[in-house]
């Protein structure tokens, strides 16, 4: 499998290629609208064609360039079923995973973050990989004061969907704020300071209900244009 990690400093959004390496198609996952042009280079240099981008729910702090993929390249945009996006192309689920050629994205519903999230577990011969969008971060998680977010739905989600996989599959998540890239469902189940070392879903919810972040800066904007798939009104 051809896999690639990319940056998106302005959200500090991670947007992930991966390919299959027999058919040339590829997918992203949660790409950006401002990385757009660095996204579709990638592409081409690796001799890809880009059949798919997905994304891992609805974001409040960027825009999905899914929209704008699709008219410049002909892509398809798949997302979550639940999400109920009329422009998407593709709703997967549990039970529809999304295939491009020898790759296969598993979807693993994780809600708590927003109502509907989705990570996607994906095997490959040199590794197991799950790419956790904003429920499971390095040393952290996403919040839950928004998007029908719940601390208690987020805490059993991480623990019974991604600490139940192995100790050595690699979590790749959505957003990193500290220069980290890549962690182990081992580490984080032992080491993530909200989530990990036997903590209990009470103390978790304590955790999250001190955090009192900012509202998003860009949420009124993204949310919206994302329920387009990021299309402009």
């Amino acid at each position: 499998m051809i896999f690639r990690q990319l940056f998106e400093p302005g959200s500090s959004t991670y947007t992930y290629l991966l390919a299959c390496p027999d058919t040339r198609r590829a997918v992203l996952v949660d790409p950006v609208l401002d990385s757009v042009d660095r996204d579709l280079a990638t592409v081409q240099e690796l001799g890809l064609t880009l059949a798919y981008t997905l994304e891992t729910h609805v974001h409040a702090d960027h825009v999905t360039s899914a929209a704008r993929l699709r008219s410049l390249v002909g892509s398809k945009i798949a997302c979550p079923e639940m999400d109920g996006i009329p422009s998407a192309d593709i709703g997967v689920s549990e039970i529809k995973p999304l295939t491009v050629g020898t790759v296969t994205l598993k979807p693993l519903f994780t809600p708590g973050h927003t109502d509907a999230h989705h990570s996607y577990l994906v095997n490959s011969p040199d590794a197991v990989r799950v790419m956790t969008g904003d429920a499971l971060l390095i040393d952290g998680c996403g919040r839950t004061d928004f998007q029908g977010g719940c601390a208690e739905t987020l805490y059993h989600s991480i623990h019974d969907k991604i600490f139940t996989l192995p100790d050595d599959v690699l979590v790749y998540p959505g957003h990193d704020y500290h220069h980290c890239h890549v962690s182990t469902v081992g580490q984080e189940r032992e080491r993530n300071s909200r989530l990990g070392g036997g903590k209990s879903v009470e103390e978790f919810v304590a955790i999250m209900a001190a955090l009192k972040l900012p509202y998003p800066k860009k949420m009124d904007v993204a949310v919206p244009a994302n329920l387009r798939c990021g299309e402009a009104e």
